[in-house]
């Protein structure tokens, strides 16, 4: 998996990182913090070469590694020696066998639930956050940013605490009180933008031109290339974590829709790479009706995303003109996956019926996965006698406003008479 000899060279130190290269036109770049190509403006990723390592090799380094992101250290824009930098890391999270919630999905294959909630700000950004934040010490920046649902203002916001930068980051002004306390404690600039995440992101993209935003490394912009490739790392997991094999089925929540895109790149390159027996799998996307234009597209068998005004309360989810959105679609065709949406109220539900069964506490985000998990099956979208896995990417402390019906069954005065008048002794 070497780059094309004629590629162009890059001077800063981010591992086997090589180049950045066009995902339309295939144009390559020195590595920079450049998100768009200066040929077609289509989007920039990064181009590695990986060297000659055997798979064997290269996976009992892996094995050997530490116990979180860094242990794919080399298949990922990073130095060699990340481990020992200033940093958060998140990763190597539990791959939970939903064994409760496969019975009552009707499963007879295993379901598991790759639940990051156990990360550092407790969501999966902190993977990309991690990733992003060694370009920007490589690019010389000295003030990290991003536009953000709210998730991701939280990771940065940590971050760069850890890392000794500085931070501005901006969220659309009516975000969960929870994710502006978590990303005001950091002490950073949490500045609300009047608008939608859309607006957020037109917002940054013109102060990435400006002299105010010089020094800036916005992490979901020009830094983006990097930053993304973090998301590769739960695909890299969950293969390890099952024993080095790829999954039958994934379902992947869609925001932008980056996540999705750099899980199929990851588990793509495992197979390159020997680590993994190639195999059928199939990657399916999940959305809340009220952001849904990426399911919308698919069946209605579209190729081009039509922007919607977001109206959910899955609010980390709420992009309405998703960037990664036709890749989105192109992967769910390629694979025999789907993508599908559920109502806010399927999504409550299924934030308590992954509680109740498994004992974790999802974010709207992951009641979107799991409602549109029960919906595939239901449908006949998803085989239930497949190994499937299904991403929750944050905890469910974040959106408590969700479940705010959820709370005591009684109250009893501290006698057992008053424990039994209540019905509570079978219980």
């Amino acid at each position: 998996m070497a780059i094309d000899t004629a590629a162009p060279v890059s001077t800063v130190d981010l591992g086997p990182a090589a180049a950045l290269s066009c995902r339309e036109c295939g144009t390559r770049f020195p590595l920079g913090p450049s998100f768009a190509c200066l040929e077609c403006f289509g989007p920039l990723e990064i181009a590695y070469d990986f060297g000659s390592e055997g798979a064997e090799a290269l996976r009992k380094r892996i094995e050997s590694g530490p116990a979180s992101i860094w242990r794919y250290a080399p298949l990922l824009p990073v130095p060699a020696d990340v481990a020992a930098k200033p940093n958060l890391n998140p990763g190597w999270t539990p791959l939970v066998k939903a064994d409760n919630l496969g019975r009552e999905l009707g499963f007879t294959a295993q379901l598991h639930i790759k639940d990051d909630s156990g990360n550092p700000t407790h969501s999966f950004k902190d993977r990309v956050v991690a990733c992003a934040i060694e370009a920007a010490r490589a690019f010389g920046f000295t003030t990290l940013s991003c536009s953000s649902t709210g998730n991701l203002a939280g990771a940065v916001g940590a971050a760069a605490a850890r890392a000794g930068f500085k931070s501005c980051v901006f969220i659309p002004h009516d975000l969960e009180q929870g994710k502006v306390v978590m990303a005001g404690v950091y002490g950073g600039e949490l500045v609300g933008i009047e608008g939608n995440y859309d607006d957020v992101n037109r917002f940054c993209s013109e102060l990435i031109g400006d002299p105010a935003g010089e020094g800036w490394g916005f992490v979901n912009v020009n830094l983006r290339p990097y930053y993304g490739e973090g998301s590769k790392t739960l695909a890299y997991e969950i293969c390890e974590q099952l024993g080095w094999r790829l999954p039958e089925q994934i379902v992947v929540p869609i925001a932008s829709g980056s996540q999705l895109t750099k899980i199929d790149k990851g588990l793509r390159e495992l197979v390159a790479l020997g680590l993994v027996e190639d195999r059928p799998y199939k990657i399916f996307g999940a959305q809340a009706e009220g952001c849904s234009p990426v399911s919308a597209a698919f069946k209605a068998g579209h190729d081009v995303i039509r922007p919607v005004k977001p109206d959910t309360i899955a609010k980390s989810l709420a992009i309405g003109n998703p960037a990664d959105g036709p890749y989105v679609l192109d992967i769910a065709r390629r694979t025999g996956g789907a993508v599908e949406d559920v109502t806010d109220a399927e999504v409550v539900a299924a934030i308590k019926l992954l509680a109740r069964t498994e004992g974790v506490f999802a974010e709207t985000a992951g009641g979107v996965t799991v409602g549109v998990l029960k919906k595939l099956v239901e449908t006949g979208q998803l085989d239930p006698a497949k190994e499937t896995v299904a991403i929750n990417t944050g905890d469910g402390l974040k959106t408590l406003d969700a479940v705010s019906d959820a709370g005591m069954t009684a109250v009893i005065r501290p006698t057992l008479a008053s424990f039994r008048d209540a019905g509570l002794a079978s219980a």
